[in-house]
């Protein structure tokens, strides 16, 4: 009997699922989806293709468009608060925290090879609030504890003396928040990333005094 060369072996596959098929990568790129297209825009045909399941894999894993999106919204908010928080705790000073927020949610909005796609919320959530109150919550929980992370960071730079005394944390807090919605709204509407890292150290100059 022949003996068979290397070449005639049979190819061993790597067992379980793909890439795509894991529920953390399969999100994100559901997310891509949605975040190109919004909510309406997106098919599930559109979803299918940018995570290789097919329809029914799509909703064992995830439920119908709807769970989906918000899981993928959930996922996002994660995201941007571990960003804001691990940037005020590497963060020295104030100012050197607060470019580091801005820094870290511009890499956010310019990440997709090159295609500006801005913030995931306030490009594709805040159209879907104002008639679905599950994510209207999730936007406004989500908005709530930025506030509380910005308003917790300016209180710690008036304990330290950063700031002067009789400073409004909370004021600035919203200020903080406000700037990084501005970021998000002029990239998704194509103004320059080191222009809008320009624009976030003005803002920093302001809130610092």
């Amino acid at each position: 009997m022949q003996s068979r060369t290397k070449e005639d072996q049979p190819i061993k596959r790597p067992r379980g699922r793909p890439r795509a098929y894991e529920p953390e990568t399969a999100l994100r790129l559901a997310a891509g989806a949605f975040w190109k297209a919004g909510y309406a825009g997106t098919s599930l045909d559109d979803l299918s293709a940018a995570t290789g399941m097919n329809r029914p894999s799509l909703r064992a894993a995830f439920g119908d468009k709807h769970d989906m999106y918000v899981k993928a919204l959930r996922d996002y908010w994660e995201r941007q608060f571990t960003a804001v928080r691990q940037a005020f705790e590497t963060g020295e000073t104030l100012p050197d925290a607060l470019a580091k927020v801005y820094d870290a949610s511009l890499s956010i909005y310019f990440s997709n090879d090159g295609e500006v796609l801005g913030c995931f919320v306030v490009g594709t959530a805040l159209t879907e609030a104002a008639g679905d109150s599950e994510i209207r919550e999730i936007v406004a929980d989500g908005f709530r504890k930025l506030d509380a992370d910005f308003e917790a960071r300016f209180k710690r730079a008036l304990k330290a003396g950063e700031l002067k005394r009789g400073t409004d944390a909370k004021a600035l807090a919203l200020l903080a928040s406000a700037t990084l919605h501005t970021l998000a709204v002029r990239a998704r509407s194509g103004t320059r990333r080191n222009e809008l890292r320009k624009l976030a150290r003005k803002a920093i100059a302001v809130m610092c005094g």
